[in-house]
C-alpha cells in the first residue's frame, strides 16, 4: 500500500518565546516492510536543521530558533510504500525458554531492550503477567497472542485519560489509558520474561476504504501518532504487536522511531525559553493512494 502522510505540529505561545531547541524524529525509515519514496520537513519560522542518527538508529533533525517568536509550526510530509511482513513461523513455534537461551548469543546488542526505564518500570503485576503469559514451556506464538489480547481486553482505551508523563503503575492500577500506555504495559511484561522488546512510534491509516459490507473499520489511534511494540525473536526478527488494536502490525502501520520507551522515540522533543502559556495542536493524516 502507498500512503501520503502529513504530520503537523503547531505551537502557539501566550507570550513571545525567546529560544527553542528541538529534536525531530519525523522521517520514517526504509526497512523490510516499508520504503520511503519522499520526505519533506517544513518549519515556520523558516530555519535550517542539522541531522544525525541517534543511539537507537533514528534519523534526527535538530533545529534551533535563538530569537523571539510567538508561533512555531512543524510539518512533515512523506510518501511511504508498505508491504505485509513475513511472519517468522519457525521462530514463533519455539518456547519462551528456548528463545531466551538462543537470544543470549546476542545479549550485548539487545541488553538495553531488557532493562526497565523511568517510563517502563517492572512491578509486581508485570512480573505476575510475565509468569502467566510467558512461562518457559509456552510457545512464543501462544504467549505473545495471549498477552496482546489480555492488554486489549483488560485495559480500556480512553482518549485523553493520561498524558505523556503518566507513570505505568497508575495505568496498571486504573486499567485505563491510550496506545502509549498499552505499549509500556506490554514492555513491562516482556522484559522480565527475558524477551528483548522496544517501543515504536508511528502512524496507522487514517481512513481505510469501505469493506465488502460498506463499512469503514478505522483502527484505534488513527488520528494521531500511534504506539506499538516490537519483540525480538530468534533469527533476528522483530515481531510487531499492536495491543491497542489486538493484532499483529501490518500494511496499515508505518513505523517512524524506536526506543526503550516513549521518551526516547518521541517525534518532537526539546526545550523552550519563555514565561507564557503554550498551546500545542497536532494533526496527522495517513491517506492511502492505491493498493
Amino acid at each position: 500500500m502507498i500512503f501520503r502522510i502529513t504530520h503537523t505540529t503547531d505551537y502557539r505561545y501566550g507570550e513571545p518565546v525567546a529560544e527553542a531547541y528541538l529534536e525531530l524524529r519525523l522521517k520514517p525509515p526504509t526497512r523490510e516492510v516499508q520504503t520511503v519514496h519522499e520526505h519533506r520537513l517544513m518549519i515556520e519560522p523558516a530555519t535550517r536543521t542539522s541531522g544525525y542518527r541517534d543511539y537507537f538508529g533514528n534519523e534526527v533533525a535538530f533545529l534551533s530558533l535563538p530569537y523571539r517568536h510567538t508561533r512555531l509550526t512543524i510539518r512533515s510530509e512523506a510518501l511511504v510504500n508498505t508491504i505485509a511482513g513475513a511472519i517468522p513461523e519457525e521462530s514463533l513455534d519455539l518456547t519462551v525458554q528456548e528463545s531466551r537461551q538462543i537470544l543470549t548469543g546476542v545479549l550485548p546488542f539487545v541488553f538495553d531492550y531488557l532493562q526497565p526505564t523511568d517510563m517502563v518500570k517492572i512491578g509486581r503485576e508485570s512480573i505476575q503477567w510475565a509468569k502467566r503469559y510467558l512461562s518457559g514451556p509456552t510457545t512464543l506464538r501462544q504467549g505473545l497472542e495471549a498477552l496482546n489480547n489480555a492488554i486489549h481486553e483488560g485495559f480500556q482505551y480512553r482518549k485523553g485519560a493520561t498524558n505523556f508523563s503518566t507513570d505505568v503503575s497508575s495505568v496498571w492500577r486504573d486499567r485505563i489509558g491510550v496506545c502509549q500506555d498499552f505499549a509500556h504495559i506490554m514492555l513491562s511484561v516482556l522484559r522480565p520474561a527475558g524477551l528483548p522488546a522496544r517501543y515504536v512510534c508511528g502512524y496507522i491509516e487514517t481512513s481505510p476504504p469501505k469493506g465488502e459490507n460498506g463499512e469503514k473499520k478505522r483502527l484505534i489511534g488513527s488520528v494521531a501518532t500511534h504506539a506499538w511494540v516490537e519483540v525480538l525473536v530468534p533469527g533476528q526478527h522483530w515481531v510487531a504487536l499492536d495491543p491497542t488494536n489486538n493484532r499483529l502490525c501490518g500494511e496499515q502501520h508505518i513505523s517512524v522511531s524506536f526506543g526503550r520507551d516513549a521518551s526516547e522515540a518521541a517525534p518532537i522533543r526539546g526545550t523552550f525559553k519563555g514565561t507564557g502559556d503554550q498551546l500545542m495542536r497536532v494533526q496527522v493524516k495517513v491517506v492511502r493512494l492505491k493498493k
